[in-house]
């Protein structure tokens, strides 16, 4: 038994709605506006490009990314962290045990899955830029265990 939508206009839901349209209105007036702006000027700098080197091909200019920061770890902090979860560790630890540990230590809301792994990607290239230095990577294989370099009674494997 199929249950059919039972309109109510005097539902109080109703005006928040109209609000919200409304909102969303005028935020993508002004998204419309400042991305014509934005497209005028990528004309003129187009214009000024072929003014130089009439034969550049300008549509193989590519977009830039923008970098996202990380929302745990402001920039050059993540490695003191794995530093300090990598003193506390008998034994080496993964990327992800060491993600994982500091997360926790830093408290506040459990991450999600994608976040876990922006982090842990983000570590894992922190401690390869720093292998040979500070840490090292101990044994072979695959998940890269890390210790300290200069830690005592950490063996390789």
């Amino acid at each position: 038994m199929s249950r059919a939508f039972d309109p109510k206009p005097d539902n109080p839901a109703v005006p928040q709605l109209v609000h919200l349209h409304a909102r969303l209105t005028a935020e993508l007036a002004a998204n419309l506006e400042a991305s014509n702006r934005i497209a005028a000027n990528i004309g003129h700098v187009e214009a000024v490009i072929r003014l130089f080197d009439p034969a550049y091909d300008v549509r193989r200019i590519p977009g830039r990314r923008r970098n996202v920061g990380n929302p745990w770890f402001k920039r050059g902090t993540m490695f003191r962290a794995a530093l300090d979860v990598l003193r506390k560790a008998n034994e080496p630890l993964t990327t992800m045990d060491i993600t994982r540990r500091i997360i926790a230590a830093k408290g506040g809301r459990e991450p999600t899955r994608e976040q876990l792994r922006k982090v842990d990607a983000g570590l894992r290239s922190c401690l390869s830029n720093h292998e040979g230095g500070a840490v090292k990577r101990v044994g072979t294989g695959t998940p890269a265990r890390w210790a300290l370099k200069d830690s005592a009674g950490q063996e390789d494997s």
